[in-house]
């Protein structure tokens, strides 16, 4: 929290460097919250120095990280950041239930029915292989690797590790 205060006060180079430093301690602590500020003050340093990319990537991760911590504030903070450093967030949520698109739910929600990718794709009249692509995207952003874990993630069960192998949906 210091360093994040010490960061802003300082600005310029030197403040994004003890920014930086802050956003490395505070991965490292349970204070997820402080986090996400910090990681939303490193965003907006870097945007305002021209770092657009960079920028962007942080506040991402703040947004989702305030977004999934319940700082409505905060996440309405980093969403407003995003937008200037010109992200378009489409959710608040990058990762868990909350960031899959309405048609990749849909697909997640019949494929952990039991139902197969053709038997999804007859039913939402689409092709085989924009099922493929949704439960790709689905499993990637749920944080598992196979088709039996969905019914446990879209019912809000933690996450795999994040060091888990993703694999491509097979249609069973």
């Amino acid at each position: 929290v210091a360093l994040r205060a010490a960061g802003l006060a300082e600005g310029g180079e030197r403040g994004i460097e003890l920014l930086t430093e802050a956003v490395i301690v505070l991965r490292g602590s349970t204070a997820r919250l402080e986090l996400a500020r910090a990681l939303l003050d490193l965003g907006a340093a870097h945007r305002r120095a021209g770092a657009r990319g960079t920028a962007r990537d942080l506040l991402r991760e703040s947004l989702d990280l305030a977004h999934g911590l319940g700082g409505n504030a905060l996440a309405s903070r980093a969403r407003d950041e995003l937008v200037a450093a010109g992200g378009r967030p489409r959710r608040d949520a990058i990762r868990g239930r909350d960031s899959l698109t309405p048609s990749e739910l849909r697909v997640a929600e019949l494929a952990a029915a039991g139902r197969t990718n053709r038997q999804i794709a007859q039913a939402l009249f689409v092709t085989q292989r924009t099922v493929e692509n949704h439960l790709t995207s689905t499993y990637a952003k749920l944080g598992i690797t196979a088709r039996p874990e969905l019914g446990a993630a879209l019912s809000g069960a933690p996450p795999a590790p994040s060091g888990a192998r993703r694999t491509a949906p097979t249609s069973r």
